[in-house]
């Protein structure tokens, strides 16, 4: 990736390797001390889904008993190679109704490892809830996300000034919707994590739903607020697909007209549900 968002990544000198390392860390971090917002503490437990025909085998989750950091997925696992200091927290597609977790999550989170990033696999709420629209407890979940990254950052060796945010498909949506609404939090502050900023510092979205309004495609959707403070982006997408292409193109327009760095890669064919899995078409070349 031989761009400014390469420099974020991996440019600069190295931090040192925290203390505790993720072979150390517990089992899964929730994100709320308690039940997350609006919610009972009734959601139940975790279950697979499996939509029909998949376009690849990918394990897939309904309904987390909470959200939390993935267990096993977040901070650096041990190994040789460098860590540079920057983190990304990783958001799963899934149409806010089940988590591709390995698809867009693991397997992603092992690619960031492999170049020293620091990779945080966000397990958000979903399906989404009755009466609210379907981002709103996501969004929700992301902002404290972010929260807690920063104010751990010491302890994980990462640099709380570059930060970035990843998502495919729902999760693309997701990541910007977090983008251009971080100015302040969609749920009453919790503890000191809600003092943090909540930003990211640059964000990677891979064909992203969702980013424009289902009335005029030539618009972006009401929740998607861009203006000068809005994080830099990486985009990528097919020409063919079924989502629309005009999601990044509208979303990179948006940003191009507020003064905002964007990097944005089309490529003309394999659909939708990709991952960084390897195929004969070029849009496999995008990490």
């Amino acid at each position: 990736m031989n761009s400014w968002i390469a420099c974020l990544l991996a440019a600069g000198g190295c931090l040192a390797m925290a203390a505790s390392s993720a072979s150390a860390a517990p089992e899964a971090i929730p994100l709320w001390p308690g039940a997350a917002p609006g919610d009972k503490g009734d959601i139940g437990e975790e279950r697979g889904a499996a939509p029909p025909a998949p376009r690849v085998p990918a394990k897939k989750i309904r309904g987390p008993a909470e959200p939390c950091f993935a267990p096993g997925h977040y901070g650096l696992p041990p190994g040789p190679g460098q860590r540079y200091g920057a983190a990304v927290v990783v958001c799963p597609g899934g149409g806010y109704q089940i988590l591709a977790m390995n698809l867009e999550g693991t397997e992603v989170c092992k690619w960031l490892n492999s170049i020293g990033v620091t990779a945080v696999l966000l397990k958000y709420r979903a399906p989404a809830h009755t009466g609210l629209p379907r981002h709103v407890p996501p969004l929700q979940d992301a902002q404290r996300a972010l929260g807690i990254v920063r104010r751990r950052a010491g302890e994980w060796g990462i640099d709380p000034k570059r930060i970035g945010i990843l998502g495919f498909s729902a999760g693309g949506h997701l990541s910007t919707a977090l983008s251009t609404n971080y100015d302040a939090r969609t749920y009453p502050p919790v503890d000191e994590v809600d003092r943090e900023s909540c930003r990211p510092d640059f964000t990677v979205l891979i064909y992203p739903a969702y980013l424009i309004d289902e009335k005029d495609p030539s618009r972006l959707s009401p929740e998607t607020r861009v203006n000068e403070k809005t994080p830099p982006a990486f985009l990528t997408m097919t020409m063919d697909d079924p989502i629309g292409v005009g999601n990044v193109f509208t979303y990179a327009r948006a940003l191009k007209e507020a003064g905002v760095p964007a990097e944005l890669h089309g490529y003309p064919t394999d659909g939708h549900g990709y991952g960084l899995r390897p195929s004969p078409n070029a849009v496999s070349q995008w990490p």
